[in-house]
């Protein structure tokens, strides 16, 4: 198989060696396997793996993070192995069965321009909570805010085209939200993918996971958190100008006039405002930016005029409400649902 397998590993015990050996005998005859800063007394281990065939063991001299460790194997293959079809990445800790890695490799072989995603199921009795509870989350989370439809968020196990390692070498992270950022890359690149279901293997309860669910749960949603921060900001930049222009006009104008103006003028603001910050921040946008703009402007006067209509309906028509802070929570609730649907097409259409 013209295939490199990539181990990265940080304080392993038995399991690493033996996940190397059997690797090996399923076939595969080029292992990478990086030490990750490992303390002394686990580098044992390390040598006992370098003396196989087929076997090459890096190291960092300190712990750089898992993102950082495959990242310095993609370099290495890049420069020393440009004869292969491309890699697959593997946890040390057994839990990933060499029988799942070839069926990756096979299912690359047959789709050379995709990544190949080994998922686990997640409804088996034998996962933990923990596990099943925060990928169903990140599934979640994926799909809404990032237009991404995937079973396995945080599956080590990858098989990875060559002609895609440049991109996956540039990627940001060093440590667990790396993996989450390759899903992204990939969604902004158009790297398709495709999942190959694999057995789900928890070992002692997943307890030699290095994952730390607080901390590094938190890295990989402050990523995808950045996607709707800015039209969270912006909803309530248009929140604020919309209650205020609404309690400067008064009764001054007749009720339609008045939710008409405070809406437009308040808008016309935060669309300013959110279109900013989605183009350069958020979606990192190198879409033309004429096209972007009138596509922007164009769903920002459709999404006006719901909210107007739906507003007014609501206020006016069904409650018979005057100027008062109510119609500013009933147009907030109304803005809460426009702005998830709104951020779907920005997502696929807007930015894309």
């Amino acid at each position: 198989m013209k295939t490199t397998v990539i181990v990265p590993s940080l304080n392993p015990d038995e399991k690493m060696v033996n996940t190397v050996k059997s690797i090996l005998e399923e076939g595969f005859d080029d292992i990478i396997v990086v030490n990750d800063g490992s303390a002394p007394e686990y580098c044992g281990r390390f040598d006992e793996v370098a003396v196989l065939p087929g076997v090459t063991v890096l190291t960092h001299e300190v712990n750089r993070g898992k993102g950082r460790a495959m990242k310095t194997a993609f370099e290495y293959v890049l420069n020393n192995r440009q004869d292969i079809l491309g890699v697959i990445t593997v946890d040390a800790d057994g839990q990933h069965l060499p029988k799942d890695m070839r069926a990756c490799v096979e299912a690359m072989e047959a789709q050379p321009d995709k990544v190949i995603l080994g998922v686990r199921d997640f409804s088996q009795p034998q996962v933990p909570f923990k596990s099943k509870a925060g990928n169903n989350i990140t599934k979640a989370v994926f799909r809404f805010a990032c237009g991404i439809k995937i079973s396995d968020t945080q599956t080590g196990l990858r098989a990875i085209p060559y002609r895609h390692l440049p991109v996956m070498i540039g990627i940001e992270g060093d440590r667990y939200e790396y993996e989450t950022n390759q899903l992204l890359v990939m969604k902004k690149q158009g790297i398709g993918f495709d999942e190959v279901v694999i057995d789900t293997v928890y070992i002692d309860d997943n307890a030699s996971s290095h994952f730390h669910p607080f901390r590094d749960s938190m890295r990989i949603y402050m990523t995808i958190l950045k996607f709707i921060g800015s039209s969270i900001a912006s909803f309530l930049v248009d929140f604020v100008i919309f209650t205020i222009l609404n309690l400067l006009i008064g009764d001054s104008m007749e009720e339609t006039t008045r939710i008409a103006v405070a809406t437009v003028g308040a808008r016309i603001v935060s669309s300013i405002f959110n279109y900013t910050l989605n183009r350069k921040v958020v979606f990192k946008s190198d879409a033309d930016m004429k096209k972007s703009l009138v596509r922007y402007f164009l769903l920002a006067i459709c999404q006006v005029t719901v909210s107007f209509l739906l507003v007014d309906l609501i206020a006016e028509k069904w409650l018979g409400l005057g100027a008062s802070f109510l119609e500013s929570v009933i147009k907030m609730v109304v803005d809460l649902v426009l702005f998830m649907i709104s951020y779907q097409i920005q997502q696929r259409w807007v930015f894309r």
